[in-house]
């Protein structure tokens, strides 16, 4: 089956996704862009000519042109306020829909959003691509194995300045709602954890070019006493680490570091003596699948793959919602001043 897919919200994130469906051979072969819908209909005209996406139906009202269009799939890359309208439009149309994060704007219009895509019979995943890379992966695999031993603790930093303009400068709460949800469901994906409780202190430093929340330091506890640690910021320029983070991850037997991009270094203890015991340095696995590590690809891929096969995708809202349950714990922690307990 060749799926007929819409997409809505033609903006500079819209180019991410088309060149994701539009590279992969597999998304070639499965996904037919014949529809796109902007506020702007400039917009996704120019957009349309970038891509050279023929003669497709464009335009401004969304369920006309999901009408119009015939589409089965609706692409959902609007900015977070608009999510809750547009997927609910989509579900109603009788599309599956695949949302940019996050999945919603409040924990209640996700929770909306999952009854309204369970009624409907249809799925609404979410673009989580940053736990479709390899280092990801690797670290999940690392953990399942027990190499580590019983999983304690997962350490991150998160340290960077860009310059976005646009709508992120004037969000409330950007760091946590924007960018942090990357880094808490791929701690969640990691660990193989749930997450409980959060105690959060988010803040906006001296010199941020951000209307508010820029920086933030969240304690998480996760199931089996597991602890998580987030220390980050979007106005820290002059050392920048990954836009994975840089992490430490320890368990009973060693730690393993990783800088976010290719260099990993993992440790066990081998030695029974002494004040600090000895240790050697063991290999991280590869992924286990290379096809679940090219990003925003692999994201539509597995989404496309679960429709076809009936089954439900990795991102899917009913595991997705557990990660903006984190965001939203830690911006109830950091409004109330005190440690707020998570539930999805």
């Amino acid at each position: 089956m060749r799926h007929r897919a819409v997409l809505c919200g033609c903006g500079a994130m819209a180019k991410g996704w088309l060149r994701a469906l539009t590279q992969s051979k597999v998304l070639r072969e499965k996904v037919e862009i014949v529809g796109l819908v902007d506020l702007n209909q400039a917009t996704a005209d120019a957009l349309a000519a970038e891509f050279h996406l023929g003669d497709i139906l464009i335009g401004t009202d969304l369920p006309e042109v999901l009408r119009g269009s015939r589409a089965d799939l609706l692409f959902d890359i609007v900015v977070p306020a608009a999510r809750r309208a547009v997927v609910a439009a989509g579900l109603a149309h009788g599309c599956h829909v695949l949302s940019e994060k996050p999945m919603a704007a409040t924990l209640d219009e996700a929770r909306e959003l999952r009854r309204l895509a369970t009624a409907a019979s249809r799925v609404h995943a979410i673009v989580q691509n940053r736990r479709f890379i390899g280092g990801v992966r690797r670290i999940r695999r690392l953990i399942q194995s027990g190499a580590l031993g019983e999983l304690t603790a997962l350490h991150c930093d998160f340290f960077l300045g860009p310059h976005f303009g646009g709508f992120r400068e004037q969000m409330d709460n950007v760091l946590l709602l924007d960018m942090a949800i990357h880094t808490f469901d791929a701690a969640r994906f990691m660990s193989g954890k749930e997450p409980l409780a959060v105690y959060c202190h988010e803040y906006n430093p001296e010199g941020s070019w951000y209307r508010h929340g820029a920086a933030a330091n969240a304690i998480f506890e996760f199931s089996d006493n597991v602890a998580f640690t987030y220390r980050g910021s979007w106005c820290a320029e002059g050392a920048n680490t990954s836009w994975e983070s840089a992490w430490r991850i320890t368990g009973s037997k060693g730690t393993l570091l990783w800088d976010g991009g290719e260099r990993f270094e993992a440790n066990v203890v081998i030695g029974s003596e002494g004040f600090l015991r000895a240790v050697e340095a063991i290999a991280v696995p590869e992924a286990e699948d290379s096809a679940d590590t090219n990003g925003h690809t692999s994201v539509i891929e597995r989404f496309i793959r679960a429709i076809d096969a009936g089954t439900v995708p990795e991102t899917d809202g009913s595991d997705n919602i557990k990660s903006l349950a984190m965001v939203f714990g830690a911006i109830d922690s950091a409004r109330e001043g005190k440690r707020v307990t998570i539930a999805a």
